[in-house]
């Protein structure tokens, strides 16, 4: 997995670049002394795992979990215990507290790695199609009939006009199998596609009977993939 450390303090840094580089399964592609800097490069760069600290000047890791989207899997490591419980609104992989150790460094990249191979095994993409894996069988639904994605935790609903399909995955790499021309983000925890919309009124969405809340980090976006009149 292709990881980011972002952390102020050098000598944490430090420790989990050297943990990073004891570790087959990873591959560190920068270590940013602040959030800002981190940011940006995740919008540049494919980045599948950030270890974050939390407490950082200019923008801190709580903040960056608010408005970066799509995440990539984010492991917090911090001093700053009381963080714990908000930050697994964010669906965060794992929450780790300094100093790191061997042991609960490792036991930690094994949980992302998990969840990094469950998503990719989960769903898969042709064309026009998705393949849903459920229970012992792939599932097709074509893209056109999916209506919203909607995450719940480490889980993700795929809703279509004929039900929905509940699986172990994330918004990003469930992102990456639908076209960008036909499906936008609108909430941290919704995707829909474009043509579905049938009314946007204040902050919300009506899909199907369904009212979804659009989030102030994605209206611009979303207002420029509207054909308005």
């Amino acid at each position: 997995m292709r990881c980011l450390v972002v952390d102020d303090d050098e000598l944490s840094r430090n420790v989990l670049t050297d943990l990073i580089n004891e570790t087959d399964s990873l591959e560190l592609i920068k270590s940013c002394e602040n959030a800002i800097d981190a940011f940006n490069l995740i919008k540049e760069e494919h980045i599948d795992l950030v270890f974050l600290d939390i407490e950082m000047p200019k923008m801190d890791g709580m903040e960056m979990l608010r408005t970066l989207s799509p995440l990539p899997q984010v492991i917090l490591v911090t001093s700053h215990s009381e963080y714990a419980v908000e930050s697994y609104e964010y669906d965060v992989t794992d929450f780790v507290q300094k100093p790191v150790s061997h042991a609960r460094f490792f036991k930690s990249v094994d949980k992302a790695l998990r969840r990094f191979e469950e998503s990719r095994a989960n769903i898969t993409s042709k064309d026009k199609t998705i393949f849903i894996k459920t229970e012992s069988k792939l599932v097709q639904v074509n893209t056109e009939d999916v209506l919203w994605v909607e995450a719940l935790g480490n889980y993700m609903r795929i809703f279509t006009p004929k039900g929905k399909y509940t699986i172990l995955s994330t918004m990003k790499d469930i992102a990456s199998k639908l076209s960008t021309d036909e499906f936008v983000r609108v909430h941290r925890s919704f995707i829909v596609r474009v043509d579905k919309i049938e009314t946007i009124e204040d902050n919300y969405i009506l899909i199907n009977q369904k009212q979804i809340s659009i989030g102030k980090a994605y209206k611009e976006e979303l207002t420029k993939r509207l054909n308005l009149l």
